[in-house]
């Protein structure tokens, strides 16, 4: 992980298997995290950062690469340090290769998609107004001539079955 985290230190993107890229990701976070918790900190507390670095990547010039010039880029970044793209499967071995970079400062990302609000429930009625009103209450609340032969609600009936055909009887010979 720390040749990888120098190399990808160095040269801001590198191209490796899927899984290699994916296990650099969160080493690679928190080291920029520490960069990151540098630029504001005392001295002292600086180098704390700067040595937990090290003793990590073992790389003192892509540390310091980082810790002097590309930390200002992540100091507004709240996470999200790095990118990958899958590639495809490589040749020889069908392993899946992908591309790992550091996000430029300049780059907005994607945006924060807000929540869609739910539909409202059918369940915030209380369970008294599930019921079809009667008959009577139907006639009462129209005057009109066709509305006062009201018909009781009928039933649904269950679907009537097809009948069932005989099976085939086997031929005899």
């Amino acid at each position: 992980m720390s040749n990888l985290a120098a190399a990808l230190l160095t040269h801001g993107r590198i191209k490796t298997t899927l899984p290699k890229a994916k296990a650099l990701r969160p080493f690679i976070e928190k080291i920029i995290t520490f960069a990151k918790k540098a630029q504001g900190a005392s001295p002292e507390r600086a180098l704390h950062f700067r040595r937990l670095a090290i003793a990590r990547v073992r790389d003192k010039d892509a540390v310091a690469m980082l810790f002097n010039e590309r930390a200002a880029e992540f100091a507004d970044r709240p996470g999200g340090y790095t990118r990958i793209y899958k590639l495809g499967t490589r040749i020889g071995d069908a392993a899946e290769m992908a591309v790992i970079q550091l996000i430029p400062a300049s780059d907005e990302g994607y945006g924060k998609k807000g929540r869609r609000k739910a539909a409202p429930k059918a369940a915030a009625k209380p369970a008294e107004d599930k019921q079809p009103a009667p008959a009577a209450a139907v006639e009462s609340a129209d005057t009109s001539a066709t509305a006062a032969v009201a018909e009781p609600p009928v039933e649904a009936e269950p679907p009537a079955e097809a009948p069932e055909t005989p099976a085939e009887e086997p031929k005899k010979d």
